[in-house]
């Protein structure tokens, strides 16, 4: 036997049944509030809001990959170089002994680097590792500017020591071992010292500015002496101390006589009371013919 329970209507619900009804059940689809209208804010938003969702979206994605690349940089460089802030020139000045081509290697500049970017400090220790530059500074001058002011080394003498010719600074600091014609006018200082000490050497022969352009080159000579060698390949053996003393006897007795344009091959200053001088053969053969003497010795007396 079949039968059918009749549905009870709403009012005839107990409170219990009411509350335990399902909401919304037999009202009609057309009466139901919007979706829009439950999200509250949301339907307040621009139409435009999920565009620019979309985008902003893409946009990290985009930057996401590019950083985990490792593109950031230059992508960063490209933008900013475009907006205008790209480095156009570079102005140096201060250098003298430095190539120009050394100084835009040294500053690694590639095509399409911002200014605003670059690593002006990097630049500036890369830039003092040459050869010939003291200090350096980098500066930025917006919008695509460098100005680069180098402070060189001042050369003072050269060095040799065995095959091996340098030019050094007043320190005895060795600048570069690139050494061409245009030192020629510095001293040679000879051996291993002789860079630390080479101006002992030079203050003592400034003080003679008529011997100073004939002397070629200084021998240091055991740690605690110097020889030095004239232009025209005369040794002169000077004492341990009073240098500057035996320097002037040597000048004294070149105006008097000639000494130092003599047929000689040595003078020996390193007595306080006498000169010993070394004849070439042709000028001790010579003495032998007319003295019968035929020692290459003479000896001649100094001041007191």
């Amino acid at each position: 036997m079949l039968s059918i329970r009749r549905k009870k209507r709403q009012s005839e619900l107990s409170p219990i049944e009411a509350d335990l009804a399902p909401r919304g059940r037999g009202v009609a689809r057309l009466h139901r509030q919007p979706i829009w209208n439950a999200a509250g804010r949301l339907n307040e938003l621009p139409r435009w809001t999920g565009t620019a969702a979309a985008l902003g979206f893409l946009t990290l994605t985009i930057s996401y990959g590019i950083v985990l690349g490792g593109y950031s940089r230059e992508v960063s460089d490209a933008l900013l170089s475009a907006s205008g802030l790209g480095i156009e020139a570079v102005k140096l000045s201060g250098q003298r002994e430095t190539d120009d081509f050394q100084i835009l290697e040294a500053l690694e500049i590639e095509q399409g680097d911002s200014l605003a970017l670059y690593n002006a400090e990097a630049a500036r220790e890369r830039l003092t590792n040459l050869a010939w530059v003291k200090t350096a500074s980098v500066m930025k001058l917006y919008p695509g500017t460098l100005k680069i002011s180098i402070e060189e080394r001042v050369p003072y003498a050269l060095w040799q020591r065995g095959d091996v010719v340098s030019i050094i600074n007043q320190n005895g600091d060795v600048i570069t071992d690139d050494v061409d014609g245009r030192y020629a006018n510095l001293l040679l200082v000879v051996n291993h010292g002789a860079q630390r000490r080479a101006g002992e050497i030079m203050d003592a022969l400034d003080k003679f500015p008529e011997l100073r352009p004939r002397v070629r080159a200084a021998f240091l000579v055991s740690q605690r002496r110097w020889d030095i060698l004239l232009e025209n390949d005369i040794s002169v053996r000077l004492p341990e101390d009073n240098i500057v003393s035996a320097l002037a006897d040597l000048v004294e007795m070149d105006a008097e006589n000639g000494l130092l344009t003599r047929d000689i091959v040595a003078v020996d200053m390193r007595l306080s009371d006498r000169v010993v001088v070394r004849l070439t053969e042709e000028a001790a053969e010579r003495r032998r013919e007319t003295t019968g003497n035929g020692e290459r010795l003479v000896k001649m007396g100094r001041r007191t």
